[in-house]
This record gives C-alpha cells, structure tokens and sequence, in this order.
C-alpha cells in the first residue's frame, strides 16, 4: 500500500468544496504482519456518522468532518477552534483483498484492517522425502 497524499499530515489541503472548511490530511501510522495491514488514522472530532470509507477502483479513500460544539446553555463570544474536513487517499497494492476491509473508530482513531488475499499470505509448503 502506498501514500498518494503529497501534502504533509496534518497540514491544509485546501478547502473541503462542500463545506468550505479547511480540509487536512489525518496523520497515519501503517503496521504490516503476515496477514495484512493495519492503519491508524488520526480524526479528532470525527463522529461514525460524519466519517466515510470507501473503494474507488484501486484506491482507499477516508474522508471525515469534525464536530465542534460548545455548551448549549452559553453564548459563544470568542473562537478558535474552526470545523475541519479531513481527507486522506491511499492506494492499494494487488495483493491486499479491498472487498474483506474492517473499519473502527473509537476515541477519535480510525482502526483499519486490510487483509492481505489469500494467494498473496506466505504458507508453508511440506517437503516430502523420497
């Protein structure tokens, strides 16, 4: 799997062209093993509901908008902290299975779990004398 992102995480890409937010591309941390990959996206503020996976041809797309909301009971009189919109692409290598992905998100961290395809995992072959 390999970044398709040339701006540096965390960093503005723009503007999100629906919301007109700042868009910025989450910081990733990648893990491999034998059975596949795992990535840890960083989406403080992101809710399931305002969070999108998706598969388009060979790419993984994560798009997510963060909520901020103060006190319902209080008036807000000076503000910092502005709505972000977060987009990051990937592109997925031929031996990773798209249709078998899971996806979590718990505490503002998205969990992705890739599986590598069947043919792609190394076995063990048995060796036979004679």
């Amino acid at each position: 799997m390999s970044n398709d992102v040339q701006t540096a995480a965390g960093r503005p890409a723009g503007l999100s062209p629906s919301t007109g937010t700042p868009r910025l591309v989450p910081p990733v941390d990648v893990y491999e093993d034998e059975a596949g990959i795992t990535v840890l996206a960083d989406l403080p503020g992101v809710s399931r509901e305002r969070l999108h996976v998706h598969i388009d041809g060979d790419s993984l797309v994560v798009e997510g908008t963060a909520e901020v909301s103060g006190p319902e009971d209080l008036e807000l009189v000076h503000g910092e902290v502005q709505p972000s919109a977060y987009r990051r692409e990937f592109t997925l290598s031929r031996e990773l299975d798209p249709s078998r992905i899971e996806a979590q998100l718990k505490d503002g961290v998205l969990r992705l779990s890739i599986p590598k395809a069947e043919e792609a995992r190394p076995r063990r072959i048995e060796v036979r004398i004679g």
